[in-house]
């Protein structure tokens, strides 16, 4: 067990990352439990809360791709090893954080930093390891939007499921944005993306992952295609794919919708059951003060 407590939110641009951390510290708040928040985003601009730690305090981004002319992603990967380079910068600080804290991460939205390259994982096991011993889960932030598409939610699901196997942290996924799509989708028809339904993959009018073979607009001779993108090796293809995440059993989600402090409430108590926070608190007399003020400027 470990003395500190935190919680890596991770996912694709525009899943709604920062704004789920401002949230989580918003209830947090509301709840009189003390939190620790740290932003390691070298491209991000504006915060609900400042970040008690802020990587951009360190390297940015944009300093980066200007002064070795890389792009976005190779900027960011030279970012985080920079960090990891220099880690006393977020240990340091960390070290007086206390077990009544929940500690925040909020991370850049390019998933190749989860799923491709060591870099998040070993920066996880710097934090989980060591003197720290911070017991941490990861949050898996995908857009709910995508239930609409069942090509980008399978994409996203086995994302989610690349992710879980690289971190090796306990993981909660979360469908973000559920307001987005109210009155959209069935509750009987959403619980097959909660569950993830690997038969919605043989939806084929639906899916967008069958190739439309017209042999009026193309019969592939003209350019060298080979019969491999014909419809029955795509339907093979989107079957592996499903046997795939099936075989697994790892990937289910958890609804959120930010506006909906209950919503936000249910997505935390996961969150507190995966890293064991509650067991390591010691009781409280009833006019004890509940918590502490928080570490730094939260706004």
């Amino acid at each position: 067990m470990g003395s500190k407590y935190g919680v890596i939110v991770m996912g694709p641009a525009g899943a709604g990352k920062t704004t789920f951390c401002s949230a989580l510290i918003q209830h947090l708040r509301t709840q009189k439990r003390s939190c620790f928040y740290i932003n390691l985003d070298p491209a991000a601009e504006e915060f609900v809360y400042e970040p008690d730690i802020d990587i951009k305090e360190l390297i940015t981004l944009e300093d980066v791709m200007e002064e070795l002319h890389l792009g976005p992603n190779g900027g960011l990967i030279y970012c985080f090893e920079f960090l990891l380079d220099n880690m006393d910068f977020l240990t340091d600080p960390l070290e007086a954080v206390t077990d009544e804290y929940l500690i925040v991460i909020d991370m850049p939205g390019q998933i190749e930093l989860y799923t491709h390259v060591p870099i998040v994982p070993n920066l996880v096991k710097a934090l989980t390891r060591g003197s720290l011993n911070i017991s941490m889960c990861a949050a898996y932030l995908l857009e709910s939007t995508f239930i609409v598409d069942h090509s980008k939610f399978f994409a996203g699901t086995l994302s989610a499921m690349s992710a879980m196997l690289m971190m090796e942290l306990p993981h909660v996924n979360i469908l973000s944005k559920m307001d987005q799509v109210k009155g959209q989708v069935a509750h009987k028809e959403l619980k097959r993306y909660i569950e993830p339904d690997v038969n919605l993959l043989q939806d084929v009018p639906e899916s967008g992952l069958v190739y439309d073979y017209k042999n009026d607009l193309d019969n592939g001779e003209s350019i060298g295609r080979s019969d491999v993108l014909t419809g029955d090796a795509f339907t093979k293809l989107n079957r592996a794919v499903g046997q795939l995440i099936d075989d697994f059993s790892l990937v289910s989600f958890l609804k959120l919708d930010v506006q909906d402090e209950d919503s936000v409430g249910a997505v935390l108590s996961y969150i507190d059951d995966a890293i064991q926070f509650h067991e390591a608190q010691e009781p409280r007399e009833p006019n004890d003060d509940l918590v502490d003020e928080p570490m730094g400027d939260m706004g």
